[in-house]
């Protein structure tokens, strides 16, 4: 008994009639034994049930149904029920939605602890020196069929690739950038490497996301590594604080200084106005002298006087006549002008 289906799913009818004959012909060589017509419809119907129940498969939400039909891939099922030939399709059945997970410079242990791979961790930067990199690579099913069959071992070919990706990305990256800074940069260069190498496998997987776990330099050094980290914060410290204060004393002094600027000038066109008051003042002056000599000048000898002796200043005015008969006297002992000269003499 041999048949051939047709099409991708083949005709389900001619195996069973096939069989249906050949139950007939085995029933009816034996002498004795009853018709087999009238059993037909109860085998019929027991073959179709075992058919069904064989052949009857579901598809999950999550998951894309790959039918083999003798080991070649015939048909991509999508979720729901289906139905295949028993005993000659089988079904394979990849979650393409589920996010797969690959450690890459250390690994998690039972109870959440962490174990570095020196291994894989350990690697050379663009300025010639080592830091220690944790990765981790999350991906999934981008194609059933390719992800099955064109790539033997696919999670040994993702951590290879993982791992040249980010070799070559921190080769070309500072120390610094890779501590601090740069790390996003990092892990996206490092995600499209690691698409290119998988879709040039033509892996059927894609790659969601790389994070750097932790990068951080050798334990050997690390203690250098903080000092060194410790000293720039200090230094960004102080170039913080200096900028602050340039910021604050900035605007004072150049307030200050337009103060001072406003007050100059205040003064000089005060002293310019005073002066060309004075001078207008003098010229008036000396109009109405060479009108007056005679007044003017004993008025300026008394405004001078009254100026000059306006203080608390004894006064002892002698008459020529009979200050010519008189002993001149000073009044050393009252101070004012013993004082004088006392002062003067020490």
């Amino acid at each position: 008994m041999s048949w051939e289906p047709r099409g991708p799913g083949g005709n389900m009818e001619d195996p069973i009639a096939k069989i249906i004959q050949e139950f007939q012909k085995m029933f009816n060589k034996r002498p004795g034994t009853p018709t087999f017509k009238g059993w037909k419809p109860i085998l019929l119907l027991v073959l179709v049930v075992l058919f069904i129940w064989k052949g009857f498969y579901i598809v999950a939400p999550d998951e894309q149904g790959v039918v083999l039909r003798f080991g070649e891939v015939v048909r991509i099922s999508g979720p729901g029920p289906h139905l295949k030939i028993p005993m000659i399709e089988d079904v394979l059945l990849p979650k393409v939605t589920k996010l797969h997970r690959i450690e890459l410079g250390f690994r998690t242990l039972r109870g959440g602890t962490t174990q570095t791979v020196p291994e894989e961790a350990l690697m050379v930067t663009g300025d010639e020196n080592i830091v220690a990199i944790q990765l981790i690579i999350q991906f999934r099913i981008k194609d059933a069929q390719d992800f099955l069959f064109k790539v033997e071992g696919i999670g040994e070919t993702i951590k290879d690739g993982a791992e040249a990706s980010i070799r070559q990305t921190i080769g070309e990256s500072k120390i610094d950038e890779a501590l601090t800074v740069g790390k996003a940069r990092i892990q996206q260069e490092t995600q499209d490497l690691l698409q290119g190498i998988l879709d040039e496998y033509e892996s059927g997987v894609q790659i969601t996301a790389v994070q750097l776990q932790d990068v951080n330099p050798p334990q050997a050094v690390e203690a250098a590594f903080k000092d060194v980290a410790s000293a720039k914060e200090d230094k960004e410290k102080l170039i913080n604080d200096s900028q602050g204060y340039r910021n604050d004393i900035m605007p004072k002094a150049k307030g200050q200084a337009a103060q001072l600027i406003n007050e100059a000038q205040a003064y000089s066109e005060a002293r310019v106005r005073r002066a060309e008051g004075e001078a207008d003042r003098f010229l008036k002056t000396l109009k109405e002298y060479k009108q007056s000599e005679e007044i003017i000048r004993k008025r300026i000898y008394i405004e001078t006087m009254e100026t000059v002796l306006s203080g608390d200043i004894q006064k002892v005015i002698i008459d020529k006549q009979i200050g010519a008969n008189m002993l001149p006297h000073l009044p050393l002992a009252q101070g004012g002008l013993a004082d004088v000269l006392r002062k003067g003499a020490k």
